[in-house]
């Protein structure tokens, strides 16, 4: 199967840790950033605000090691599963992913009211 890109030319990359599972990231690529980040064995992500490759951690030195590339069911998101060499959040922070917007639904019967 090829990846179904939007009507932009891109695909969202959920990046997930090889090791811990623990989804680090997401971004963007086109067909050129998925065969640089391809040759490349690192993730290369298209970014829309810069219109521009971005190579995660050409300048930080938190690289993202390709471990596998997976595509979903419909073809139109792609997992990648990586070796981390740092953070992947701009934050520092080891997953994008760390701001709630809901409590759990254990939380929730817990605290509740009713």
């Amino acid at each position: 199967m090829n990846p179904n890109y939007n009507a932009d030319g891109l695909i969202p990359a959920i990046i997930q840790d090889a090791n811990t599972k623990q989804v680090l990231m997401m971004a963007w690529m086109n067909a050129e950033s998925l065969a640089r980040t391809q040759a490349l064995g690192e993730t290369v992500f298209w970014s829309r605000s810069r219109q521009e490759f971005w190579h995660k951690g050409a300048t930080s030195g938190n690289t993202q090691k390709i471990v596998d590339l997976w595509l979903d069911c419909d073809g139109d998101t792609l997992l990648i599963t990586v070796e981390p060499a740092g953070p992947a959040c701009h934050t520092g922070a080891v997953s994008c992913f760390f701001t709630p917007i809901r409590a759990s639904a254990e939380d929730q019967l817990t605290n509740s009211t009713d």
